[in-house]
Formats: C-alpha cells, structure tokens, sequence
C-alpha cells in the first residue's frame, strides 16, 4: 500500500508538471525513476496513463478520471498531515472537559482562561455534570479529562491528584455559639443537619468516613448544589457539610462560620481524571501542566 502511494505522488507531479524531468526535480528523484514509477503504474492499472507531446506530457482520456480522484485524495492526506502538525503544536483542535458546577466556578476558570491565552486556537468544551457521570463520559470518550473531587476508584481511570481539599461544617450566625470551642462530632450531629444528596461524591466521602466511627447521619436537607448548601446554613435553616476551599468567601465575610471538631475530617483530594488506555492529547496534556505547574510554583 506504501509503495501504491509513492507510485500515485508521482503520478499527480507529472501531471501538474506535464513532464517527467520537472516532476522529478519537485520530487527529488531521477528522470528515469519518475518514468519507471508510472510504467509501474500503468502495468497495475493495465491503461495507459500519458500522452508524449512535443511539449511534454499529457493525460490520455482514460487517465483524467484517475486524475481527479487521485489528486483530491492526495490534497487529502497534504491537509491531514499539516492538521497533525498543528496539533501538535496547540494550533488547532478541540479540548473536552467535564466538570462540577462548583469546581467550575470556585477552582477552574482561571486556568481555562490560562490555557486559552496560551493556545487561542484550540476549542474549549466544557461539560458540567455528577461526579459519576463524569466518570462514564470519560470512559466513553465524550470527554478528555474529568475535574472530579476524589477518591475515584476505577480501574479503566488514571487518576492524577492536583490539590488537597477538607470537608469542613459551616453554621450562620444562630448556631454561632456552636463555634466558640472545638466540639465532638457526635454532639454536632445532633442538630439538624444540611448534606448534598446521597449520589453525591462529596456527601459519600463524609458518609463513609462518619461510618467507621460508628456514626450514622439523617440529614433534614439535601441539596443538589454546594452553592445552596451555604445559602441554607446562612439562613439557619442547619448546620451544612461543605468544602472549606470552596467556601472562603462566605467564612471571609462572615456570612456563615466554621465549626470545629475535636478530630477533623480527613482531607481528600481533587484531581484529573482520564483514561488509562488512551493516549493523552497534546492539548490534555498542556492543560493539566498548567494545573500542575500552578501548585508547584
């Protein structure tokens, strides 16, 4: 198949060229080589393909349809190796992320603005969704790289920790008093409690880690958005589950304040995921050096 191409290259440069010795020199071969490669052709096709004219060379009639085929796919395979080319350089492509709302808004844009700044010709798509079923998008490849709030468990997924988080409880300002010294756990849980809903990765983190101290929790709210989470605990309506990184705004002003406990909970992470068996996209990889590189320096 190889060497059926060369033969085709050849046969589009006489073509344009309308000779053998101009073709050769495009193509850096000697005149008796360009001639052997189309009696070569010519012997597979089992049609003539030139005319020898005074003034060169010229298609016979039969060998104007190949022409027009053979040309269009050598275009073709021009423009797809410049596109490789390209991407390779982050000059062009598409780059496929699926996030969390509350990741989007309190962790990713200034990376992604970051990124865009650094390679403006590659088209960024964001897709906001669960953690799981980011996850599976990331598995069936409808995304490149998941931002996800760890621990992930999946053997088809690599996953690649980027900064520590802490799960922390917030109140307003009626239950303040429950922040004047560090409490137990148990006594907390007695007070009417917020959580994001159970499908939550956050919410099963806390769950499972209140469970090996024998703690069960009944939530009175769950809530689908990390962002009413704190609204609801502003308001009194209960004491929320929150991430502390993703809360500093409202623990700045003093709309809601940090409860603390005798024993933290154990600090988790957030990181990229993506798949263990494809490989990363030149774009992907650019993209999680700079979240990288953003905690390291």
């Amino acid at each position: 198949m190889i060497g059926k191409l060369d033969l085709y290259k050849v046969f589009t440069e006489v073509v344009r060229n309308q000779s053998f010795s101009k073709a050769a020199k495009e193509l850096y071969m000697t005149q008796p080589a360009v001639s052997q490669g189309i009696k070569q052709l010519e012997k597979e096709l089992q049609i003539r393909l030139f005319t020898r004219t005074a003034k060169g060379v010229t298609l016979t009639n039969e060998a104007h349809i190949l022409f027009e085929y053979v040309s269009s796919a050598i275009n073709l395979i021009n423009v797809g190796e410049k596109k490789l080319l390209e991407s390779k350089d982050l000059m062009t492509g598409e780059l496929k992320i699926g996030v969390g709302d509350t990741i989007s808004k309190y962790y990713l844009l200034p990376y992604l603005e970051k990124f865009h700044n650094l390679s403006p010709n590659i088209k960024l798509k964001i897709m906001n969704r669960t953690t799981m079923e980011l996850i599976n998008m990331t598995k069936s490849g409808e995304v490149d790289l998941a931002i996800c709030n760890l621990p992930i468990k999946d053997p088809a997924i690599e996953v690649k920790k980027i900064i520590d988080i802490h799960d922390i409880f917030v109140c307003g300002d009626k239950f303040k008093h429950l922040t004047k010294e560090p409490m137990n756990i148990e006594v907390l849980l007695k007070h009417p409690l917020i959580f994001l809903e159970p499908k939550s990765n956050s919410r099963n983190y806390v769950e499972k880690y209140l469970l090996t101290k024998g703690i069960k929790i009944k939530p009175e709210i769950e809530l689908g958005s990390h962002d009413l989470l704190l609204e609801f605990a502003k308001i009194n309506l209960g004491i929320a589950c929150v991430v502390k990184e993703f809360s500093q705004e409202y623990l700045n002003t003093g709309l809601v304040h940090k409860i603390h406990l005798n024993k933290s909970i154990p600090k988790r992470g957030m990181g990229v995921c993506y798949l263990k068996s494809v490989s990363l996209s030149p774009a992907s990889k650019r993209f999680i050096e700079i979240l990288e590189e953003s905690h390291t320096a």
